[in-house]
């Protein structure tokens, strides 16, 4: 819901009840993500999607149907012969969507949480997808100290299920992740398959992951708009004021005139597994100093512009500052894939697609030299299905 978050809070302020239509659960080749989501008000107005176009129309008249029966709805669509063009999902893959009606002031849990999403606040949206039905459609907003609304329907049953919810959402919150929880009435992990379980949708939403890029160069302009189109919040930092100007970078979140070592040493509390640092200097009296701090932190990715000789050299005079073998090899140099790019925006693309391709856990092979899925899960370190991607550290 965060895409289209401004607009539901609009929706909530001024009393009109709303539906939201949320992806909650993808396999094979889907088109959206979990966490996409589409709300349609009273007056028929949509924003948002779930699918990318393949079933916007079947999801619209599911949320029409919520906001007249007042009752929340889990649908499933997916291909098959008889309804693969009914609904127009033909990319073979399956979307589980939930639709929850939403009336202001009617349940606390969403009455905080969509204003929590609006206003950028870290927020864990927990509501039951599944499950008895004094449960379904149930939510609880968890921040890092409070949470807000209840499941306690039925108090004797669901007061550990509540206890055990606020604490796994909580946990997810402070991961970044996204997911479905399955719990047993007495708040126990269990499969979904048994009988008498809740199944949640966990939703975080935190502030956008951070891109700093490093060296106020022609082509940090270029790295900037591809960097916000992704949804960073990009910075640029150059220790020459002449050149680390807003005038030159207008779509920067922030333009830092600092040294990066010093600025970087500023920021430890800040970035996290998805921060991505470009480092476009190739000046080395910049670059050492940065590098040395930067292979050491657990960020998602760093990147620095250069010939492969400058990479050598680089190389070279990390060693001799105390990298290891294995810090110097999380260094994504020269930068970005091999596109065969010779201008400022040719080279962003390539930067991204590479930042793109880390994250995602992409091969950089050519889509038609495959024949397996062309979107990437990647498991979590239990083994269970990642519902999002998993930041990387190295």
């Amino acid at each position: 819901m965060q895409d289209i978050a401004e607009q539901l809070r609009s929706w909530h302020a001024s009393g009109r009840s709303f539906a939201v239509a949320t992806v909650v659960g993808v396999s094979g080749s889907a088109p959206r993500d979990p966490g996409a989501a589409l709300a349609v008000d009273t007056a028929g107005e949509a924003i948002g999607s779930v699918s990318g176009g393949c079933v916007e129309g079947a999801v619209y008249e599911l949320c029409q149907e919520a906001l007249a029966s007042g009752r929340p709805v889990l649908e499933r669509f997916g291909y098959s012969d008889e309804d693969a063009f009914a609904v127009g999902l033909t990319c073979g893959g399956v979307l589980d969507v939930f639709v929850q009606p939403i009336v202001p002031g009617a349940d606390p849990g969403l009455d905080v949480g969509i204003e929590c999403i609006a206003s950028g606040t870290p927020v864990a949206l927990a509501r039951v997808i599944d499950g008895p039905a004094g449960l379904h459609g149930a939510t609880v907003a968890v921040t890092a100290d409070a949470h807000h609304g209840s499941l306690s329907t039925a108090p004797s049953t669901t007061a550990a299920l509540e206890r055990a919810v606020v604490a796994e959402a909580r946990a997810m919150l402070d991961a970044g992740r996204s997911g479905k929880l399955v719990l047993g009435l007495d708040g126990r992990p269990c499969d979904e398959e048994r009988h008498g379980v809740a199944v949640l949708f966990v939703e975080s939403y935190v502030p956008a992951p951070r891109m700093i890029v490093f060296g106020a160069i022609d082509f940090a302009a270029a790295v900037v708009r591809i960097g916000k189109f992704l949804g960073y919040h990009v910075t640029v930092c150059d220790a020459r004021p002449v050149f680390a100007t807003e005038r030159r970078f207008p779509e920067a979140d922030e333009v830092v005139v600092d040294w990066p070592h010093r600025y970087l040493d500023t920021q430890l509390e800040r970035i996290d597994g998805r921060t991505v640092l470009c480092v476009l200097t190739h000046d080395a009296k910049f670059d050492i100093p940065l590098l040395e701090r930067a292979l050491r932190l657990p960020v998602g990715y760093v990147g620095a512009m250069g010939s492969r000789r400058t990479h050598r050299d680089r190389n070279a005079r990390l060693r001799e500052v105390g990298l290891t073998e294995a810090e110097i090899a999380r260094l994504r140099s020269p930068i970005g894939l091999d596109l065969g790019a010779r201008t400022p925006e040719e080279t962003a693309v390539s930067v991204a697609a590479e930042i793109v391709a880390h994250r995602r856990g992409g091969s950089c092979l050519p889509l038609s030299a495959g024949t397996g899925p062309i979107h990437h899960h990647l498991p979590h370190p239990d083994g269970s299905p990642e519902s999002v991607p998993r930041p990387h550290a190295a």
